[in-house]
């Protein structure tokens, strides 16, 4: 009987007071709303960067050449740095700890054809090692081995997207393709998930790279794994390298344009500690999105309990107990705030599954999946809905002290 008497004043407030229900509960599922949105952004600008970095190897060092921009050794600035198989050896065995390496040769448009299908794809001379250092996946066949390096094999393995658009339907894996004009035989298709565009790109052994098109043995990039090295050592020696190269190649030791050596363990620490503190920035002020919405239920509550002074002193005045007054006003604030936080849930979860459902591949390429951890929202609206109890709780604790003769004196 008692419950349903609460419903019945419940209702009437409700219907009496329209706006401020409604303010009341807008407040709290804005703040719910606001914080998954927040939350979730986060998680998918993290999601991003992992996912960006997730096509390398992160425990790698990648050394590019180019000019000089300083005189040294009686030698010219412009002077293109040319490096070949003896600068990849000679890195190789100096430094002994670096577990997996690759040198590469780019064709930035190579005709590829199989029957009357043909297209242009970039097309990479490697070594053996370059599918661990690029996280290539093998979906059928096999990648490149040392046996194809040398014997100067002519064998490609392509992405997935060259397979559908060259070949349709038809199996690639041991069929010919022309590689500008020359037989490729495809021992391999690849499916890169880090980065999608790495799928329209194919790998031939760098050593008939250099025989059938360069004709000598240039290379024009070199990586290597650091393995289990800390961040420092993984400096030190990409220092290392960079000197051994400029005093090969006499290149004057502060000239930063004839080699570069991009460091990805330095580089994903660093982005990562940003992407940290963002997500931590972005939880604080989810968490005042919500203590926003839980003052404004306190400030609401402390005027339904001033509009409602006068109806408190009369029920005082009959017999009402200070608990039930108490707990009538306590179940309209948790009623409330606990509808209004279910409401913004949904709401907040129900937008970032529109967003990941219409852009599958990520709204951008640093922002990728924005879900939240549904345990967190729950409860994050277990403590909006008591913090609103609590909200609810002191303007009535105040009014059931009142005397009643103070209480019907109000206006």
């Amino acid at each position: 009987m008692r419950l349903l008497e609460a419903w019945q004043e419940l209702v009437e407030s409700i219907s009496k007071n329209k706006l401020r229900t409604f303010l009341t509960g807008f407040s709290v599922a804005w703040g719910i709303f606001m914080f998954i949105i927040l939350l979730g952004s986060g998680n998918g600008l993290m999601n991003g960067v992992t996912k960006a970095y997730s096509d390398d190897a992160t425990n790698s060092l990648w050394l590019w050449s180019g000019r000089t921009t300083k005189e040294y050794a009686g030698f010219q600035v412009g002077r293109y740095v040319q490096w070949t198989n003896a600068d990849f050896e000679l890195i190789k065995n100096k430094f002994p700890q670096l577990p997996y390496a690759t040198a590469r040769y780019n064709f930035w448009r190579a005709n590829i054809q199989y029957k009357n299908e043909a297209s242009n794809y970039q097309t990479r001379g490697v070594h053996p090692d370059h599918q661990i250092l690029e996280k290539t996946i093998i979906q059928k066949g096999r990648y490149l081995n040392q046996t194809d390096l040398d014997e100067n094999r002519k064998v490609i393995v392509i992405g997935k997207n060259i397979a559908f658009e060259i070949f349709k339907d038809v199996d690639p894996v041991g069929k010919y393709l022309n590689l500008m004009e020359v037989p490729f035989q495809v021992i391999g298709v690849f499916n890169d998930e880090g980065n999608v565009g790495e799928n329209s790109k194919a790998f031939i052994p760098i050593t008939t790279t250099q025989r059938v098109f360069v004709g000598r043995d240039d290379i024009r990039a070199m990586i290597f794994s650091t393995g289990d090295l800390s961040i420092e050592e993984a400096a030190k020696i990409g220092k290392e390298i960079e000197l051994t190269l400029k005093s090969r190649h006499n290149i004057h030791p502060d000239d930063e344009r004839a080699v570069y050596v991009r460091d990805n363990n330095k580089e994903f620490a660093q982005i990562s500690n940003i992407i940290v503190g963002i997500k931590g920035f972005v939880f604080i002020l989810s968490i005042l999105t919500i203590l926003i919405g839980v003052v404004g239920v306190s400030s609401i509550m402390t005027v339904v309990v001033k509009e409602r002074t006068r109806e408190i002193g009369i029920r005082k005045a009959i017999g009402a107990t200070p608990w039930s007054i108490v707990s009538s006003i306590m179940f309209e604030s948790v009623l409330i705030t606990s509808f209004a936080g279910y409401i913004g849930m949904l709401l907040g979860i129900g937008t970032l599954e529109y967003v990941n459902a219409q852009f599958p591949e990520g709204l951008h390429e640093m922002v990728q999946n924005p879900t939240v951890d549904i345990g967190v929202v729950l409860n994050a609206t277990l403590v909006l809905v008591i913090c609103g109890s609590i909200a609810g709780f002191i303007p009535a604790f105040r009014a059931a002290k009142i005397k009643p003769i103070e209480a019907l004196r109000e206006e």
